[in-house]
């Protein structure tokens, strides 16, 4: 999660009545929508307690997930999508339908945010080396190299479902092979 200020927040932060607790106040502060739990912790003896923090304001109408915030802003500014049948299995595959344009920059972008998500807390060397190494890449192999180390380290930590279903999204985003004629 990545939080940020309500306007409730904002206005706890201007008012000169103050309700919540200095610590309470810092959190408000530091709430950007670009720093995450890991970034809020030094402020409080545990990752537990800062997350219970951020929780209780959450619950109180003063944070906000930026990431939700930012979803519900796309789906409103999109037209609203023809009804579709009651058929689950047609419901799954419309709701993961990949109409974007195939390439590697795209490829790209969606591993960091893999690395990001899964590696960084867990394996802060591994996901460095892999941030280091995305950069580098430069062809559809190279991609594809990089794509398997980190489906290999998914596999072992979600597990295999999980990492399949990572692969097949890494598959419709890169560019198909050239063929040699």
């Amino acid at each position: 999660m990545f939080p940020t200020k309500t306007d409730k927040a904002r206005d706890e932060l201007q008012g000169r009545e103050r309700t919540l607790s200095q610590r309470e106040r810092a959190l408000l502060l530091m709430a950007d929508g670009r720093r995450s739990l890991t970034d809020f912790s030094p402020l409080f003896a545990s990752r537990t307690e800062a997350e219970q923090a951020i929780q209780s304001l959450v619950l109180k109408g003063y944070l906000q997930d930026a990431q939700a915030v930012a979803a519900a802003a796309q789906a409103a500014a999109q037209p609203p999508a023809p009804a579709l049948a009651a058929d689950p299995i047609r419901l799954a595959t419309s709701a993961d339908a990949f109409d974007g344009k195939r390439s590697l920059a795209t490829t790209r972008m969606f591993l960091f945010d893999i690395c990001e998500r899964m590696f960084v807390r867990r394996d802060p060397k591994f996901a460095l080396q892999m941030r280091d190494a995305l950069r580098e890449a430069r062809d559809r192999g190279a991609m594809l190299t990089i794509a398997a180390l980190m489906l290999t380290e998914v596999e072992k930590t979600a597990g295999a479902e999980r990492a399949e279903s990572l692969r097949e999204r890494i598959d419709r985003l890169l560019p198909p092979a050239e063929t040699v004629h």
